[in-house]
């Protein structure tokens, strides 16, 4: 989790690693080049957070796409802000510990669009 930009692998085949705290969020161009790599619809909002809304199709669908959600979280060590209401589930994404996007982030929305398919 750097400025340079990292090593050429898709964010599907990575991890998220464990963050100390001591690593400055991503800025300007490595925001620019990991963005590039998410599916359609992640915002990104100002330098500091990615967000993505996905409908489903009434409540039930959308808790079980929050659990699938939270289970994914869980095995990556790295947690969402999910808001759930009826038919929708908002994801935001930031490194809280750096205040700001970390490359982690960008793993994680990678591997939560494949579970709303």
């Amino acid at each position: 989790m750097s400025e340079t930009m990292p090593q050429m692998c898709s964010l599907l085949d990575q991890q998220c690693m464990p963050c100390r705290g001591s690593v400055p969020p991503l800025k300007a161009k490595a925001l620019d080049y990991f963005r590039k790599q998410l599916g359609e619809g992640w915002n990104l909002v100002g330098e500091h957070h990615i967000e993505k809304e996905f409908t489903r199709k009434d409540w039930r669908e959308a808790v079980e796409f929050t659990n699938r959600i939270a289970d994914l979280a869980d095995r990556e060590g790295h947690h969402p802000d999910i808001l759930l209401t009826y038919g929708k589930v908002k994801v935001t994404l930031w490194t809280h510990k750096i205040d700001g996007l970390s490359e982690n982030d960008f793993i994680l929305a990678a591997k939560i669009d494949p579970l709303a398919r």
